[in-house]
């Protein structure tokens, strides 16, 4: 809980700096979400990867 009221504090002095700040932290943003939003994307060596999970049947539809 204290670490909490420090952060408010601290942001309450601090908020002009951190505001001015905002565009580059958004910059940085897009290479990190990058980097760990793709990361589960493409799996190098995965035999399969073209074919369908599920196959269903030519007649199975009626």
């Amino acid at each position: 809980m204290l670490a909490v009221i420090a952060i408010a504090f601290a942001l309450r002095e601090h908020w002009g700096h951190i505001f001015g700040l905002s565009p580059y932290l958004l910059l940085l943003a897009c290479p990190l979400m990058h980097l760990f939003m793709h990361h589960g994307h493409h799996k190098h060596g995965d035999s399969d990867h073209d074919q369908p999970e599920h196959r269903m049947p030519m007649n199975s539809h009626k």
